[in-house]
């Protein structure tokens, strides 16, 4: 990939602004582009909780970039049991708009020199099992399981 990832300062659900070249100076940081009444968002983010969960104790963190207002993204997250950071990309979307994609969810990993080491648009399940292992190799440890043996998941699904 190498495509250098354009800075990124949004009013944060929580509270504050999530400011990327700040959090970059933290640690490598997993974003996820996401709209509520997306299918395939909320199918995947889920998955990117476990994966969130299963990395919290290495210098990895997800934020989760919401193209919805602060009332619907919490229900959303409550509903989807996300716990990890949301920020807010409200209309005309500069944010997303500066990354270039055409759907959501898009889900990108970026390394502490701004540089975009992982990038999936959509669900695929080869992608997230990649994403694992990218962000194990970054925390230099084996990659997190991100399905479970008991579930059935589908290689993709449309959006």
């Amino acid at each position: 990939m190498g495509q250098q990832a354009p800075e990124i300062a949004l009013p944060a659900l929580e509270g504050g602004e999530f400011n990327l070249a700040e959090a970059l100076q933290r640690a490598p940081q997993v974003i996820a582009f996401f709209k509520i009444t997306c299918s395939t968002c909320q199918f995947t983010l889920p998955f990117l909780e476990r994966l969130h969960r299963a990395y919290e104790a290495d210098p990895i963190q997800f934020r989760g970039i919401s193209q919805d207002d602060a009332q619907n993204s919490q229900m959303f997250c409550e509903k989807f049991g996300i716990t990890f950071p949301i920020a807010l990309d409200a209309p005309p979307y500069a944010a997303s708009k500066s990354y270039v994609f055409s759907s959501v969810p898009t889900i990108l990993l970026v390394d502490r020199d701004r540089a975009i080491r992982f990038r999936l648009t959509g669900f695929s399940k080869a992608g997230l099992l990649r994403l694992s292992e990218e962000i194990a190799r970054l925390a230099n440890r084996p990659p997190a399981p991100v399905f479970l043996p008991s579930e059935h998941v589908p290689e993709t699904k449309p959006g």
